[in-house]
């Protein structure tokens, strides 16, 4: 049979060992997590009885998740399950393998092992079906990512990942989730919120791809061994960290050259939480859920002295002229035909327009998050929450330059975060408010964030009032590794909470609204989609075009675009934001 060695397999001195892998550099350990030999999700089908596929799909990218009822047996009878998982290639067999990827068609259909929205829809299905039957969750987790095209934005690939997430949240049924091989990005946590979270011995469990890392960092991806060794990627990390619960032994030896010994250990862990999440009474499955959640995460506090140093009201939007009705235009504008435009720009139509230049689509400002709580709520009603002020930001890595970074972005936006969270009034109805700021750190979603949300929705239900969000930024920060992205589930957690209580979620999506933000606060509640605002989806503009090799439609990603693909249903501007915000509350207060 024909085997795939990975170079440092190739050495005359490796053993598959615990001391040898341990040797490896943190990437080998990475490369080791996906062998393209190591078994995937059909391969751990033969440790359940009773498997029957549901939902089966010919849609572009539907056999990336798979999912299947199943049973365990037990001493009290078979165990009802719904297998939901990530197959990241057609086999483990890399003979067959070699093979099967010759024939037309076979490689676009696998998609590089990137779920689709066509993926997530599936899972979606298995999800409502298992509710129904009563079926413990179990999601099995191994991609590299989720799939960065326009066809998959098109698709609405945020929001269904943002679904999934709030699915599980919200199940009247026990979840649990194994990493099996690689977990990476949203591609994998729109699978891991769950009750429990297992791992492989030699998975990984990654916010961003060391490569990729590499690149942001070094501004090279020749450095990835670095930027893996920083980011902690490996599943043994992540349990140190609190983000996962138990280690899955793989006793003989990576699972790639040992499957029969892996599949036994799988089958072993996989019953015995099986049994324990099923024994727990209905009524306490959301309640311990809740309190799993409440504990994911790592601060500071910062003393008042150190919040002295930078707290402030900062304002980024761009005031009237003093003199007159124009302001300048910014450089080099040009229109659709190229023609470069000198003539100063009608302040007031520049505001109507939310600052996007109506020639070209310069975006002139973003506003601070101290703006747009003057938007949303009446003036001077803000008083920011005693219990968030002073959380702060954690370099639980030592990653570099972190530290530095964090005390520029406080004096750069006047906030201890990127998030600020507070009570107001809209109307003189009382309203929970988290406003976030692109300015600090590009806004990326991060542990203090995931923290802050949560203890806001609690001040919400004990004030029996509304929680108003408003996003802005991109991915999960990578200075904090995965434990930033495994923050996002904990947020879908806080706010389901909000929402079975009664309460109303608005969310005000505003430019960016990426990745980690985007399949967070950005999927939830009822949305408002700023006027005239771009960059709003799971993967970037610069991301799609540097992996397809094409550029992106004109509208890519924008409040019309998004209205056009049925995903934008409110699109409001700046001047009167305050005013729907207020009749939505209205709304919502009739109606109950």
């Amino acid at each position: 049979m024909n085997h795939f060695y990975l170079p440092f397999e190739k050495r005359n001195d490796f053993r598959y060992c615990p001391s040898c892998i341990e040797q490896l550099t943190e990437y080998e350990k990475y490369q080791l997590s996906f062998h393209p030999e190591r078994p995937k999700y059909l391969d751990y089908l033969d440790v359940f009885a009773d498997v029957s596929p549901c939902f089966e799909s010919s849609a572009h990218g539907a056999n990336l998740i798979q999912t299947h009822t199943a049973t365990l047996p037990s001493p009290s009878g078979p165990l009802r399950l719904m297998l939901i998982g990530q197959q990241s290639s057609p086999t483990s067999d890399f003979e067959q393998l070699q093979d099967m990827m010759k024939t037309n068609g076979t490689a676009e259909t696998w998609n590089q092992g990137m779920p689709t929205p066509a993926s997530y829809e599936r899972a979606l299905a298995a999800i409502k079906l298992a509710e129904k039957e009563q079926r413990l969750i179990i999601t099995i987790i191994d991609t590299p990512g989720a799939d960065p095209t326009e066809e998959a934005e098109a698709g609405g690939i945020a929001w269904k990942i943002g679904s999934c997430m709030q699915a599980l949240a919200e199940a009247t049924v026990p979840t649990l989730s194994v990493i099996i091989n690689r977990g990476c990005s949203g591609g994998a946590i729109a699978l891991t919120g769950c009750d429990r979270v297992l791992a492989m011995e030699y998975a990984t469990y990654l916010v961003i791809s060391p490569e990729a890392c590499s690149s942001i960092l070094f501004r090279t991806r020749n450095k990835a061994n670095l930027a893996a060794e920083i980011s902690q990627i490996t599943a043994r990390k992540a349990l140190q960290n609190g983000i996962l619960d138990e280690l899955i032994p793989e006793p003989d030896g990576p699972a790639h050259r040992f499957p029969e010994a892996a599949r036994q250990s799988f089958k072993k862990a996989v019953t015995r939480h099986a049994r324990e999440l099923l024994d727990i009474p209905r009524a306490e499955i959301f309640p311990r859920r809740v309190e799993r959640w409440r504990r994911i995460g790592q601060w500071e506090t910062l003393s008042e002295q150190t919040i002295a140093g930078f707290e402030q009201r900062k304002s980024r939007l761009i005031q009237p002229p003093r003199n007159g009705l124009f302001i300048k235009r910014h450089d080099n504008c040009r229109n659709e035909d190229q023609r470069r435009i000198y003539d100063p720009v009608l302040y007031s139509q520049l505001l109507h327009e939310n600052f996007v230049c109506p020639d070209c689509r310069y975006r002139y400002t973003r506003l601070s998050a101290w703006d747009y709580i003057d938007l949303a709520l009446d003036e001077g009603s803000f008083r920011e929450h005693a219990s968030t002020r002073l959380l702060g930001d954690k370099d639980i890595l030592s990653f570099p330059d972190y530290t530095e970074k964090l005390d520029e972005a406080r004096q750069k936006t006047g906030l201890a975060a990127a998030c600020i969270t507070g009570n107001g009034t809209v109307e003189q109805r009382q309203v929970v408010f988290c406003a976030t700021d692109f300015g600090f750190l590009g806004g990326s979603f991060c542990m203090s964030t995931g923290e802050k949300i949560w203890l806001a929705c609690q001040e919400a239900l004990e004030r029996r009032a509304p929680i108003i969000l408003q996003a802005s930024g991109g991915g999960a920060r990578m200075h904090e590794g995965c434990s930033s992205m495994v923050s996002i589930p904990k947020i879908h957690v806080a706010l389901s909470r909000v929402e079975k209580a009664g309460l109303q979620v608005i969310t005000i999506i505003t430019d960016p609204t990426l990745g980690g933000v985007a399949i967070g606060i950005g999927s939830r509640g009822v949305r408002l989609f700023e006027h005239r605002a771009a960059n709003i989806g799971f993967s970037g503009k610069r991301v799609i075009e540097q992996y397809t090799g094409k550029k992106t439609s004109r509208d890519f990603q924008t409040t019309g675009w998004l209205q056009q693909k049925g995903f934008a249903r409110h699109i409001v501007r700046l001047e009167t934001l305050k005013q729907h915000i207020g009749r939505l509350i209205g709304e919502h207060e009739r109606a109950s």
